[in-house]
């Protein structure tokens, strides 16, 4: 008998050529989705990450009213949670940030077709060091029309992606958070030390794009909400 079979037990060491053997990748099964309340460090997972693409998508569920239009935002926030001025909201009337290290391309108002909806462009390497948090946010362009809200949304996704090699560092789809709310904070990318850290919060708000623009100091006229 060979004894790399012998199974009568009287030597482990037969079995220690198994701590040899590689890893098994099991490349069908998706490595980069993320969950609610999770961390992933950006930094870590790609260190050669300083242009990223920043790509949000959506459908709409069928109904007979007005169809939703739903904006993606960005705050660019200092160590207080904070909007320094105004150009560090940006959104479909502010398209570039006051620095030029973000830039928004452009809003879509049905969520139709395949493929990312909204996308954003950030260059973590020429964001301003008073900026320690980003926060991204999906909200009701007309949340004043009578029912408007998430519970009309489905197939929402948020995704990194690495734009000089084109690889999808992590993906966060969202369906399970949605409530009948009209703002949705995604998550923020945080700054630690020279690393990038991003949070999966994943939380509806009440009062949409206003209530949340509020708290981070920025007053959004009322036909922006």
């Amino acid at each position: 008998m060979n004894d790399a079979y012998d199974d009568s037990g009287d030597d482990d060491t037969d079995l220690e050529y198994l701590d040899e053997l590689p890893e098994v990748d099991y490349a069908h099964v998706p490595q980069n989705k993320v969950k609610r309340g999770e961390e992933i460090n950006l930094t870590l997972k790609d260190p050669t990450v300083n242009e990223i693409l920043i790509g949000v998508g959506w459908d709409l569920k069928k109904f007979d009213n007005k169809p939703l239009d739903l904006d993606v935002s960005i705050f660019l926030l200092d160590r207080n949670d904070k909007t320094r001025v105004d150009k560090d909201f940006i959104f479909y009337n502010n398209m570039v940030g006051s620095d030029g290290s973000v830039k928004h391309m452009g809003d879509s108002r049905t969520g139709a077709g395949e493929g990312d909806d909204e996308m954003m462009l950030l260059t973590l390497n020429e964001l301003p060091f008073d900026i320690s948090r980003i926060s991204f946010v999906l909200s009701i362009y007309d949340m004043d029309f009578e029912g408007h809200n998430f519970s009309m949304v489905k197939n929402v996704y948020f995704r990194i992606v690495n734009k000089n090699t084109d690889h999808e560092i992590f993906r966060y789809e969202l369906d399970d958070e949605l409530t009948g709310n009209e703002g949705l904070i995604i998550g923020n990318l945080e700054r630690i030390g020279s690393e990038w850290v991003f949070n999966a919060v994943g939380e509806t708000v009440e009062g949409g794009l206003g209530k949340v623009a509020d708290g981070y100091g920025i007053i959004v006229q009322e036909n922006m909400k």
